[in-house]
């Protein structure tokens, strides 16, 4: 895959679609059982986000490259038979080099086999496309579900503790240090953004935020059209 290759538009609308357009949590609002569980903190976020991400990467690849191997009659079974093995794959990882993360997580790691994101842009997408658009559409989704988790847990966690990424260095591994800041000291904190509530109400200002941009966008690119046209008009009469 060449620069010019991730840069040409249909590769470019994929990248808008995961990051932004279709967004898995914003636009799509899936996967919110994990996404409310673990974001606590951003730390769980990233580290959730990240399992999901390479999970979605691999059952993309993986049902790209056995699409035509595969009866239509029995898809649906072997993609989430696909899935869980990657999923199982994941959690022995996370549980041999990130053992705290992986007591941290818990379930929700063999959880990512009911994520129906992986599954839906499986039978959507990668059933349908060849190898490398589907592990670019894999990492661009599995990239968007990683930002909005730890957006949404990077807010909750300095609302309840005043922190960003604390122990990041014990559940991700010592190259995290430096992400751990404590931007308010001998800050008591707001118990309700810790809890699930306040998960939920964050969320809420996340989805209304970007609805706002959307519109905002939206007039924008309306009134750029009108100014075209107007201009159009103008260039015709004087003709």
């Amino acid at each position: 895959m060449t620069l010019a290759t991730l840069f040409s538009a249909p590769y470019r609308k994929i990248a808008r679609d995961g990051l932004w357009d279709n967004n898995v949590v914003l636009t799509q609002n899936l996967a919110l059982c994990p996404l409310l569980a673990v974001t606590g903190t951003a730390t769980n976020g990233l580290g959730m986000g990240l399992a999901t991400m390479a999970v979605m990467i691999a059952s993309n690849a993986a049902v790209s490259a056995s699409r035509h191997l595969i009866p239509p009659e029995i898809r649906i079974p072997i993609f989430v038979l696909l899935i869980a093995a990657l999923v199982t794959l994941v959690d022995i990882f996370l549980n041999a080099w990130m053992h705290a993360l992986h007591k941290v997580l818990g379930l929700f790691i063999p959880l990512i086999v009911t994520n129906c994101v992986i599954l839906g842009r499986a039978e959507a997408f990668a059933s349908k496309q060849p190898m490398l658009p589907s592990v670019w559409d894999g990492l661009m989704m599995g990239l968007g579900f990683t930002l909005a988790m730890v957006v949404l847990g990077a807010a909750r966690e300095i609302s309840s503790a005043g922190t960003l990424f604390a122990n990041a260095s014990v559940l991700l591994g010592e190259g995290f240090r430096f992400i751990e800041l404590t931007l308010i000291p001998e800050y008591k904190g707001f118990l309700l953004m810790a809890l699930p509530p306040g998960g939920f109400i964050m969320l809420g200002f996340m989805v209304a935020a970007k609805r706002l941009i959307d519109q905002r966008l939206t007039k924008s690119a309306e009134q750029q059209i009108d100014g075209l046209i107007n201009i159009e008009q103008i260039s015709e009469l004087k003709v």
